[in-house]
């Protein structure tokens, strides 16, 4: 006895067979679907307008295109970035144009949108403002980084959602009752798949395709435990390394050091290693933040972060990832000050505003007689002869500039005691600035 599919002579995969007929079947999603949600009015009312559904791999889609033309009674031209090109486009909007005078609307689906250039993407706009046909456009990344703004401007932005771990198995369960010789699968089984998929359909239903064929060798077939690990071993978290889960889960890890969280910000570091980033790129990030959020509070933190980078570059992966984490750790854990780091950018835009002040002559080095005789260095106090190492009331900023205080010191860490001797030195009289 097989366990193979009902449509064992079919060669598409399970994913392509099983995809969802009707609105009803569809899974996931209900913040588009729920009631009185904008999709669900749109399709209610048979109303059609261009749009971009953005999200994940595997969270429906392309099938939300076939089932909106479905729904609108429309005819549905399938297109993918990956192949075509502005020839397969001016063959959609004539076949489009057909429909038209026969009173027919049409949807053009394009899938992987962003793999368009700039060009490609404006020869849709002619077609779409004349209502030639209604464009949906499929990609899993940011459509504002990818997409022109004439073509956003004309098409509304839906947002998809990684499926729940319950969606994957609604998808899953149906997928089995789909089957014309029974299968059946062990909870553990089905719990363990369902984790494995990430959230993405497709690849749960061709993990469960793959089981289902090595559980066709046991009578009755039988989906274990065993052969659900063997299916869903090896997988990677979803992650582009040029995408928006890259940035977004840097961003997180970065805000998770800021926030004092340690634990948050090692689940993030141990997020982007498992998919796949380059530990050599997470050190350099950890050397800005150390300066950035740490600063004069603790400055051990960019000593750490320097030795993390040091020690992966001698033991590369996966020991010197832990001195990365360690330090990662150390960050999040430690005092905190952006002092230096808003210090810096306020003395950037004076100096990038304020023009080529003149260096004062009393900072001038005088190497020559030259120099000297045209005053170079005349005046200057050399600070280690004064009291306390401090020349009192000695301006070190170009003349015509008020002199500024950039740096102001967090109340926090060792940044405490600079703050103090700045102060003392400042209320002391010594200093008149």
């Amino acid at each position: 006895m097989s366990g193979k599919s009902e449509q064992a002579d079919d060669p598409r995969p399970m994913a392509d067979r099983l995809r969802p007929a009707t609105l009803d079947e569809y899974v996931g999603q209900t913040h588009l679907f729920g009631p009185g949600k904008p999709l669900r009015r749109m399709l209610e009312g048979g109303h059609l307008h261009s749009m971009i559904l953005w999200g994940p791999p595997g969270t429906g889609k392309t099938t939300l295109a076939r089932l909106v033309a479905q729904q609108c009674d429309a005819e549905f031209i399938a297109l993918s970035a990956v192949m075509a090109g502005v020839k397969d486009i001016r063959a959609a909007a004539e076949q489009a144009q057909e429909a038209k005078r026969a009173g027919r609307r049409t949807v053009l689906f394009l899938d992987e949108v962003h793999r368009f250039n700039k060009a490609q993407q404006d020869a849709f706009l002619p077609w779409v403002e004349d209502g030639t046909f209604v464009f949906i456009g499929a990609t899993t990344e940011n459509p504002s980084f990818e997409l022109n703004n004439a073509l956003l401007s004309r098409a509304r932005v839906y947002v998809l959602r990684s499926l729940s771990e319950t969606d994957i198995r609604r998808v899953l369960d149906r997928a089995l009752e789909k089957q014309a010789v029974p299968v059946r699968a062990e909870e553990a089984a089905l719990e363990l798949m369902a984790r494995a998929a990430d959230g993405d359909a497709r690849r749960s239903l061709n993990m469960l395709e793959l089981a289902i064929d090595l559980a066709s060798a046991e009578e009755p077939p039988v989906i274990t435990s065993a052969i659900a690990g063997e299916v869903a071993s090896g997988g990677l978290r979803r992650f582009d390394k040029q995408g928006e889960a890259f940035y977004d889960q840097i961003s997180a890890l970065h805000k998770s050091v800021r926030g004092s969280d340690p634990d948050a910000a090692l689940y993030w570091l141990c997020r982007m290693l498992d998919g796949g980033a380059d530990p050599r790129y997470l050190a350099r990030r950890i050397l800005r933040m150390a300066s950035e959020d740490i600063g004069n509070a603790d400055p051990r933190g960019l000593t750490m972060s320097l030795e993390a980078c040091e020690v992966y570059e001698r033991l590369g992966s996966p020991e010197g990832e832990l001195a990365i984490a360690q330090a990662v750790v150390f960050l999040a854990c430690t005092a905190k000050s952006n002092a230096v780091y808003m210090a810096f950018n306020e003395a950037m835009e004076d100096a990038k505003s304020l023009g080529s002040l003149e260096v004062p002559m009393h900072l001038r080095n005088a190497p020559t007689k030259l120099m000297k005789g045209l005053g170079y260095g005349k005046g200057y106090r050399y600070a280690h002869n004064e009291p306390d190492a401090y020349a009192a009331g000695e301006n070190y900023f170009p003349e015509g500039m008020t002199p500024k205080q950039y740096y102001q010191p967090a109340p926090r860490g060792l940044e405490i005691k600079i703050g103090e001797a700045l102060a003392r030195r400042k209320n002391s009289g010594k200093d008149p600035s």
